[in-house]
């Protein structure tokens, strides 16, 4: 076993018997005991208290049903007014859903839906006076289960169209059918057509069927999703511990409700990004590490897909073949991480993450998530590609942002001051 896997591995076995449902007491637990452990080990470490709404089942389930609603209505009574009414809904629906999958302002929750505390862990380690700073990121929060993430549904690609998934860059992208029913209903509402109404109507009850499935179905362990990342990014501290890196400061963030589509993220960017420089900073997410295939991740989106930068990608399976690791290369993923918030803040940003043959994670949101069923070897892999990553960013020159993203972003640069 190579050095620091045992504290990684004893700090996933530890976590994985905590139920941490996103903003919850559980998660509360977890995020203390990281960053505990990250004390023990000699590092800087403190947990910061967020808002987020923990789930989201819920506004992803209002909205369609609100859609459906309107649209049966419409539909039932001809007259002007409940088409008018439909149409109204089902745009301001529209518009909630894209912004909400889009990792967007979560304006549609913000206003509807309570809040509550959530928890994220902010570490470092490193050369706590170098400029240049890479952020290590995963998750220690857990998901809930549901009859849509069943293991048999991702082997139905595989099975029945074998060649187009050997071909594909990644599965189905299935959250387009939350967004679809409102987008149909609209479209209907509006060229007065009864069969989009029909069709957007179906579309819609089937998304918030799916949702409430979720809504009630039990937190699962998360051992892969997303323990595995907590587990080597301890791991990787203790690495670093023993055997110090100059030229380099080290993030190491474990966010809270990650799995209520990146708010503990978007938190923490709300509240760290106008200290980190975007030309000095750059993020490598850990996302699902247990898995037979570590790959490299070329982009990620649920309804629009973000390529990350071909030079972070690049460094990324540098640094992999490096420490003599085999990686894979290709894959893109209809979910979205962390990584997200950062790449659409301007940073440079890669993650590394594994999958199955399905070319999905491992036992993904499913009660089989358990530690017994990890891959070792892959999440030993990933300790040792993080730390070839890192020790070759502190002696490579800096890359300069790609102008039109800082653009975009509105980078600015500024020292991290509330981070030393």
């Amino acid at each position: 076993m190579s050095f620091g896997l045992d504290r990684g591995r004893a700090a996933i076995e530890t976590l994985a018997s905590l139920e941490r449902e996103s903003a919850s007491e559980g998660e509360r637990q977890a995020a203390e005991l990281i960053a505990g452990w990250l004390r023990e080990l000699g590092c800087w470490a403190k947990v910061e208290r967020e808002l987020a709404h923990g789930g989201y089942r819920w506004p992803l389930a209002v909205a369609n049903a609100s859609c459906a609603a309107a649209a049966l209505v419409a539909l039932r009574r001809r007259s002007r007014f409940p088409r008018g009414l439909a149409a109204v809904i089902a745009g301001v629906c529209s518009a909630a859903l894209w912004d909400d999958l889009g990792h967007g302002s979560r304006w549609f929750r913000r206003l509807l839906f309570r809040h509550r505390p959530t928890w994220n862990v902010v570490a470092r380690t490193g050369d706590a006076g170098a400029e240049r700073t890479v952020a290590i990121v995963a998750h220690h929060d857990a998901a809930h289960s549901g009859l849509v993430f069943h293991p048999a549904l991702g082997r139905l690609g595989p099975r029945l169209a074998s060649r187009l998934h050997e071909r594909s860059s990644h599965t189905l992208p299935i959250l387009y059918g939350v967004w679809l029913g409102p987008v149909l209903i609209l479209a209907g509402a509006c060229s007065r057509s009864r069969g989009l109404l029909r069709a957007g109507t179906a579309v819609a009850a089937g998304a918030t069927a799916a949702m409430l499935d979720i809504a009630f179905s039990p937190v699962v362990p998360g051992a892969n999703d997303n323990l595995s990342a907590v587990g080597t990014m301890i791991a990787l501290a203790a690495r670093l511990q023993r055997r110090p890196v100059r030229g380099v400061r080290v993030l190491l963030l474990s966010t809270g409700s990650e799995e209520s589509f990146s708010e503990g993220m978007q938190a923490f960017g709300r509240r760290h990004f106008s200290e980190l420089d975007r030309d000095r900073t750059e993020f490598l997410c850990l996302e699902c590490l247990g898995g037979r295939n570590l790959i490299v991740l070329e982009g990620e989106g649920m309804l629009q897909m973000r390529d990350y930068a071909p030079q972070m990608r690049e460094a990324l399976a540098q640094a992999a073949a490096s420490a003599g690791v085999r990686i894979g290369r290709g894959i893109r993923t209809v979910a979205a991480t962390d990584a997200v918030i950062a790449l659409r803040a301007g940073y440079r940003t890669v993650t590394l993450a594994s999958v199955e043959d399905t070319k999905l994670p491992l036992n993904y949101h499913w009660p089989t998530d358990t530690p017994e069923a990890l891959h070792w070897e892959t999440i030993e892999d990933a300790i040792a590609t993080c730390e070839a990553f890192v020790r070759a960013r502190a002696s490579t020159p800096d890359l300069h942002a790609e102008p039109e993203l800082a653009h975009r972003a509105g980078a600015s640069p500024r020292v991290a001051a509330g981070l030393q």
